[in-house]
């Protein structure tokens, strides 16, 4: 079969599995988040927390409850692995060196998952399970949780509340991730992933030498780092590993996994407004910019020119022959387009364009689908930020289902927009303008370049993932990269929280004969437009100096 070939059979299958959960899981998702009845587990929770679940917060109010949250979190798994060596299940394994326990902490935390450590040589199994496993689970709950509030902030009128940060987290964890994972982790148990408390066994290589194996809780993990958008690897290679991705079907079901969510936000979006066919306007647009973005990379790297690439009918390297080019490529474009760090090839590898197509994924700032409840919240900021762009156009005052944009709500959107092309941008120039930094690449010129705005991009988008050759595992940039994921995601969340609160104040405007429908194909295209110009003239002149400049040599 033709890597062609076997590239549409990939993506059409998973095209058709999204559709067909689409519906069910995003009505189950709005059921969740709508619902009035509190389980049982859920008050036991509530009343050790001194939660009082009735009651809603206002947007601060909510607000500071995503950060003490999430504060706390990060001092408990800073700790958690400066103590590794008292733990059990340690495996002999010392204290995780102080900057790389600040970097993993905040990374974890963020739903970054960027990793400058190797998992099995690092961390023991009860800092893999009770430490990052757990944030896996309730970093992805603070994002939907976040979009949530969103959404009703557009739902809603004449109110000051949002719901209660508490409930949206511990329904999110309890109701959606843990059963999902729970019955994803036997899916990856029986399809060849491991799932034991083994330590280190020492094995013989065909060289003659040995080399340290470690087992682990792997599936459990596997599952949590795909579903919640996290991307942490068990093992340094992550889903390159055989022990995580042993075969072509659990690379599919991974895939899969990455993608559920995000695309079934939108169904619950859609529910929640009142109007079904909001919700698939957003999911349209994640589609298209999605499928764009999956055939680019695929043909890129299928068809790249150059003779030994066009001898064995693709740009083989850095790719496992396990999955070959296609299923390799859509896992790339699957996990940037999300913020999934995981990897299944290598994307500094990757060709040039190739590559640059991975970093534009993250600049468009993950919205296609984005990740886990991050995502919705991206698209629907973009979306505020078309119809404004609109009503100037015809000169009306622009208005986004039933809710004026005015000054305030325009503000916070395009400081929403701003953080993370700052950060991307001053990052980069900071480490490129210092010599003891540029001193940790291994690659001058476009390419090394390239290798230090992926790093920037990826953290500050909390995605993950990264370009082989630069050494960031260094104070400085565990250091620099830990508060640029820490910023690209708080920042973000407080400016999304208070337009949720501006446009919850509001009264209803009614449509009239010059209110832009939002939810026809042109309204569609009008956000994809924007989306990729606002990209295009933020980052143009960086990536020309970088992956455009190295495909042009």
């Amino acid at each position: 079969m033709s890597q062609a070939l076997a590239g549409i059979l990939f993506i059409g299958s998973l095209l058709v599995a999204l559709v067909v959960t689409h519906r069910p899981l995003g009505d189950y998702l709005y059921r969740v988040y709508t619902g009035t009845r509190h389980l049982a587990a859920e008050r036991v929770f509530y009343r050790l927390a001194g939660v009082q679940p009735d009651a809603e917060q206002r947007w601060s109010v909510y607000a500071r409850s995503v950060l003490a949250f999430s504060a706390v979190s990060i001092l408990f798994l800073y700790a958690f692995q400066r103590l590794q060596d008292r733990l059990l299940l340690s495996l002999g394994f010392p204290p995780v060196p102080g900057h790389i326990a600040w970097n993993t902490a905040v990374s974890f935390v963020t739903n970054t998952n960027w990793q400058a450590y190797s998992g099995e040589s690092t961390m023991g199994h009860l800092v893999q399970m009770a430490g990052l496993a757990v944030q896996n689970f309730v970093s992805a709950a603070v994002g939907m949780a976040v979009a949530i509030a969103l959404v009703r902030g557009l739902a809603r009128n004449r109110t000051e509340n949002l719901g209660n940060f508490w409930v949206d987290l511990v329904r999110g964890t309890v109701r959606v991730l843990l059963p999902i994972a729970f019955v994803g982790a036997i899916v990856l148990v029986a399809s060849g992933v491991i799932q034991n408390l083994s330590g280190v066994h020492e094995v013989a290589t065909l060289a003659g030498g040995t080399q340290g194996v470690t087992g682990g809780p792997v599936a459990s993990q596997e599952i949590i780092k795909e579903l919640g958008n996290n991307g942490g690897g068990f093992y340094n290679t992550n889903s390159a590993h055989p022990f995580e991705n042993p075969n072509g079907w659990t690379n599919w079901f991974q895939i899969f996994a990455i993608l559920v969510l995000p695309f079934a936000m939108p169904r619950a979006f859609g529910r929640m407004v009142g109007d079904r066919r909001q919700g698939y306007a957003i999911a349209a647009v994640m589609g298209v910019l999605a499928l764009a973005s999956v055939v680019v990379l695929t043909a890129l790297e299928v068809a790249h020119h150059g003779t030994v690439p066009q001898a064995v009918g693709a740009a083989l390297e850095g790719k496992d022959v396990r999955f070959g080019v296609a299923n390799s490529g859509t896992f790339a474009a699957a996990t940037t387009l999300t913020s999934t760090g995981a990897v299944d090839s290598f994307h500094d590898s990757f060709t040039a364009l190739g590559g640059m197509v991975t970093m534009v994924n993250m600049m468009l700032g993950e919205v296609a689908p984005g990740g886990v409840g991050a995502g919705l919240y991206g698209m629907l900021v973009l979306a505020v930020i078309t119809v404004f762009v609109a009503g100037l156009m015809v000169g009306r005052t622009p208005e986004y289902l039933g809710k004026k944009i005015g000054s305030r709500e325009i503000k916070l959107a395009s400081l929403y927009f701003l953080t993370t092309p700052a950060l991307v941008l001053f990052g980069t120039a900071l480490a490129m303008g210092s010599a003891e930094q540029r001193a940790s690449m291994l690659n001058g010129g476009p390419h090394g370049l390239s290798e230090v705005l992926y790093a920037f991009t990826s953290a500050s988008n909390n995605n993950g993932s990264a370009f082989a050759g630069l050494t960031v595992n260094t104070p400085w940039y565990d250091t620099v990269l830990g508060l640029c994921m820490a910023f690209g995601r708080f920042l973000p969340i407080i400016f999304v929280l208070g337009l949720a609160g501006s446009l919850a104040r509001q009264a209803p405007v009614p449509a009239s004969a010059g209110t832009l429908p939002t939810h026809r194909p042109q309204f569609v295209g009008m956000v994809v437009g924007v989306t990729v110009i606002l990209v295009a003239l933020t980052f143009l002149p960086a990536l020309a100096l970088g992956p455009l400049a190295e495909g042009i040599l």
